[in-house]
C-alpha cells in the first residue's frame, strides 16, 4: 500500500462526516432560521418549508467546499475541513436570513398595491459580510447613516464586526446622539481579537454612550466578558428597567460574572426571555441567576443550557421557576443536574400551564429523576410541542410512564427526542404502541442510540410512518440486524424521506469505544463545531 495513503487512512478522525451528522445540521440550520433574530425582524422571517429546502442546500454547498479544501490536503485529519465545514454553513445561513421570504407570484401584486414597509428603515445592521477589524475611518463611513437628520432607526446590530479604541472613540458620539430613540442593541462578537485591556475600555465606551437608553432586547453574546466585561457595562445594565429580552450566550459567565448581572439589572419585571448558553457558570453562578428568576414573574423563555450546573445550581435553578409560571419555553440541557435536581423540577413543573417546549437532555437524571418529570409533566402543560430527553440513561423501567405522557399529549407534541437512553427493544416497543394514536401534529421521533434491534425498530418504523405530516423517524446507532434494517426500509419503502440514515446501526451489537467513534468522522471537534452552528444574531 502506498505510505501516503495508508498514513492518511489512520490520521482521518475528524473528515468526512457521517450521514447521520449531516442531517442533524440540517435540522440545525432549518431550527435558526425559523427562530425570530434582529435579521427576521428586518428581513423577515422564513417558513417552515422555506428553511428546510434552504437547510439542504446550505449544508451540501457547505460539504462540497469542506470536502474540496479536504481533498487538496491529504495529509490533514480534517480539522480544517471541520471549521470551513461550520463556518461556510454560519455565513450561508445568515445570506439566507438577508435574502428573505420567498414571495409567491400570486401575492406579488397584492404586496405592491401596499404601503412601502418601513421595519429596514428601523433597523441598522452592519453584521453583513466577513468578519473584520473595524477602523475609525471605516466606522465613520459605515455610520453615516445614523447621523442623518431625523432617521428613524430603533434597532441597531453591530455584530460580527470587532472595534478597537479608534473606533469606538468615532462611534460612541453617534450612539450618544441616537439612543433615546433605540430599543434594540445586539452588540454581540463586536470586540473579537482584541486585547482584554483595549476590549474592556471599548466596552466602557459603548456603554457611556448608551446610558439611559430603553431598550427592549439587548444581546452581548459572543464577547469574552467574565466579570470584568460585565463590570464594563455597569452604565448601560444600571440604567435598563424596561428590558424584555437579554441574551448572554458564550460569554465566559463564571460565578463572579453572574453575580455581576444580578448586581447590576435594576428591574427583570419586564423580561420575557433570558438566555444563557455555552458559560463555565456553575453551581455558584446557577445560584446567582435563580435570583434574578426570582424577580423575572413574567419570563416566557429561559435557556441555560452547557453552564456546568451541577446539583446544588440545579436544585436552585428548580425552585426559582416556581415565580416564571408563565414559561412556554425551558431549555437546561447538558448539565449536571442529577437526579436530585430532577426530583426537584418535577414540583416545579406542574405551574407550567403555558409549557409548549421542553429541553431536559444530558441532565444525568436517571429512571429516578426521569420519572417524577413525566408524571408532572403528563399532567400539566397542555400544550407541550417538543419534548426532549436524550442521554438521560432512561431504560425501559420508565417506558410505560414516557408511553403515558406521550398519550397525553397527542393532540399537541410536535417532536420526541429520546436519543441516546437504554430503553431497548421493551421500551421502544411501549413508546411505538402509544405512537399508533392519532397525533395530528407529529412530524419528528428519535430514538436514535438506544440498544434497540430488529422487533423495535419495526413496530416503531409501523406506528409513525402512515402519520399526516410525518417528517423524520431517527433509529440510527442501534443494534438492528440486517433483516431488521430492510424490514424498516420496506415499511418506508412509499416515503424513504421520512426514515432518517441507518449508517450508524451496528447489527451485531458492539458499541463503539472513543477512538473508534473518533474514526468515524463524528469527533469531538466536529461536534463542538457543529452544536454551536447559530446565526450570530439570534
Amino acid at each position: 500500500m502506498d505510505l501516503t495513503g495508508q498514513n492518511r487512512l489512520h490520521s482521518i478522525k475528524l473528515w468526512p462526516p457521517s450521514q447521520s451528522t449531516r442531517q442533524v445540521l440540517v435540522e440545525r440550520i432549518t431550527k435558526n432560521l425559523t427562530t425570530p433574530s434582529i435579521l427576521s425582524r428586518k428581513y423577515g422571517l422564513l417558513s417552515k418549508e422555506e428553511a428546510e429546502e434552504d437547510a439542504k442546500q446550505i449544508e451540501s454547498a457547505a460539504f462540497k467546499t469542506a470536502n474540496e479544501h479536504f481533498e487538496a490536503q491529504p495529509d490533514g485529519d480534517g480539522g480544517s475541513a471541520v471549521q470551513l465545514y461550520a463556518k461556510e454553513s454560519s455565513t450561508l445561513m445568515v445570506e439566507a436570513v438577508k435574502r428573505g421570504p420567498r414571495v409567491k407570484a400570486e401575492q406579488q401584486e397584492t404586496i405592491s398595491e401596499l404601503e412601502p414597509i418601513t421595519e429596514e428603515k428601523m433597523v441598522f445592521d452592519i453584521s453583513g459580510g466577513k468578519r473584520a477589524f473595524i477602523d475609525a475611518n471605516e466606522a465613520a463611513d459605515l455610520l453615516k447613516p445614523l447621523q442623518e437628520p431625523g432617521n428613524k432607526y430603533t434597532k441597531i446590530c453591530f455584530s460580527n464586526r470587532s472595534f478597537g479604541l479608534d473606533a469606538a472613540r468615532v462611534v460612541a458620539p453617534i450612539l450618544t446622539s441616537i439612543k433615546g430613540q433605540l430599543t434594540e442593541v445586539d452588540l454581540s462578537d463586536f470586540i473579537a481579537g482584541r486585547p482584554e485591556e483595549e476590549a474592556l475600555e471599548v466596552m466602557g465606551m459603548f456603554s457611556s454612550a448608551l446610558e439611559g437608553s430603553n431598550l427592549r432586547y439587548l444581546n452581548l453574546s459572543s464577547n469574552a466578558l467574565g466579570e470584568k466585561g460585565v463590570r464594563a457595562f455597569t452604565e448601560l445594565l444600571k440604567s435598563q428597567s424596561n428590558l424584555e429580552e437579554l441574551y448572554l450566550l458564550n460569554v465566559g459567565m463564571s460565578e463572579e460574572a453572574a453575580k455581576a448581572v444580578v448586581e447590576l439589572i435594576p428591574s427583570t419585571k419586564k423580561l420575557k426571555i433570558l438566555h444563557f448558553h455555552n458559560n463555565m457558570t456553575g453551581d455558584e453562578g446557577a445560584i446567582a441567576i435563580s435570583e434574578l428568576l426570582k424577580i423575572s414573574p413574567i419570563l416566557e423563555d429561559f435557556r441555560c443550557s452547557s453552564t456546568r450546573v451541577d446539583l446544588e445550581g440545579g436544585i436552585a435553578l428548580s425552585e426559582a421557576l416556581a415565580t416564571c409560571n408563565g414559561l412556554k419555553k425551558l431549555d437546561i440541557r447538558d448539565n449536571m443536574f442529577g437526579v436530585e435536581a430532577g426530583i426537584a423540577l418535577s414540583k416545579t413543573v406542574p405551574l407550567f400551564t403555558n409549557l409548549t417546549e421542553i429541553y431536559l437532555s444530558y441532565l444525568n437524571l436517571e429512571n429516578e429523576g426521569t420519572l417524577p418529570l413525566v408524571n408532572a409533566l403528563k399532567d400539566s402543560a397542555p400544550s407541550l410541542e417538543v419534548l426532549e430527553m436524550a442521554g438521560n440513561d432512561i431504560t425501559a423501567e420508565a417506558a410505560s410512564a414516557l408511553a403515558d405522557l406521550i398519550s397525553a399529549k397527542k393532540e399537541s407534541l410536535v417532536k420526541l427526542g429520546l436519543s441516546e437512553n437504554e430503553l431497548k427493544d421493551d421500551g421502544a416497543i411501549v413508546i411505538a404502541k402509544a405512537l399508533k394514536e392519532d397525533f395530528p401534529r407529529l412530524t419528528e421521533v428519535d430514538l436514535s442510540t438506544n440498544e434497540i434491534r430488529r422487533a423495535g425498530a419495526r413496530v416503531l418504523a409501523q406506528a409513525v410512518v402512515d402519520k399526516p405530516g410525518f417528517k423524520l423517524l431517527n433509529i440510527n446507532g442501534n443494534f438492528i440486524s440486517d433483516e431488521g434494517v430492510e424490514d424498516v426500509k420496506e415499511i418506508f419503502k412509499s416515503s424513504p424521506d421520512l426514515l432518517g440514515p441507518l449508517d450508524e446501526n451496528d447489527p451485531e451489537g458492539e458499541q463503539y469505544n472513543d477512538e473508534d467513534a473518533d474514526e468515524d468522522g463524528d469527533g469531538d471537534e466536529l461536534g463542538s463545531k457543529l452544536k454551536e452552528l447559530e446565526i450570530q444574531q439570534e
